[in-house]
């Protein structure tokens, strides 16, 4: 392969495609260099180790996310914007799946504070004006929005669902549904 015009840019986004087909955990410097045909010391110049060009992979991740939620939000409030984030988050998985296991790497403070990671929380939290939620309660609830679209997609794309009726997508409009209602009578916090 052609050597020249190796960057951090291109290796990031090279290693993003190498998650999708291998998985994120694969990902390193080493795998990397035998994509491009050029020896190990080679991309150092360019990426640190692999910690880093993981965090790289995974702000490609958090940006592409961020900006198919902007998208798929547009002009929608309510249920219909709930589904349509949450289905961005659940296609993006399928179609990603390297991609998408890296958005759940851990980031430094800092390297977190200046991702996409913020426009995520952002956009959840602009949704969940429509359900009229006083603060902490909002933040438990981007909290719960998070964990129920994560973990269902993770035990989807596991298998977890594949072996009984109804199918999975049945469950997750069910879970959207009870997500919605859930949202609309948010319980008091009890003193």
């Amino acid at each position: 392969m052609v050597r020249a015009g190796l960057n951090a840019e291109r290796l990031a986004r090279a290693g993003a495609e190498l998650a999708d087909e291998v998985g994120f955990e694969q990902v390193t410097v080493s795998a990397l260099a035998r994509r491009f045909d050029v020896k190990v010391a080679s991309l150092y110049s360019h990426v640190r180790n692999s910690h880093d060009l993981k965090t790289r992979i995974a702000l490609i991740a958090l940006q592409e996310l961020a900006d198919r939620a902007a998208d798929a939000l547009a002009g929608r409030s309510g249920k219909d914007a709930l589904v349509a984030l949450a289905d961005v988050y659940r296609d993006y998985a399928h179609e990603h799946p390297g991609r998408y296991a890296s958005a759940q790497f851990r980031l430094d403070p800092e390297t977190a504070a200046a991702s996409a990671a913020v426009r995520h929380s952002q956009m959840t939290r602009a949704l969940l004006r429509g359900y009229d939620l006083p603060e902490p309660d909002q933040t438990h609830a981007v909290r719960l929005l998070g964990s129920v679209f994560h973990g269902y997609v993770s035990l989807e794309m596991s298998g977890g669902f594949s072996h009984s009726a109804p199918d999975s997508d049945a469950s997750w409009t069910r879970a959207l549904d009870a997500l919605d209602a859930l949202l609309r009578a948010w319980p008091e916090e009890k003193k």
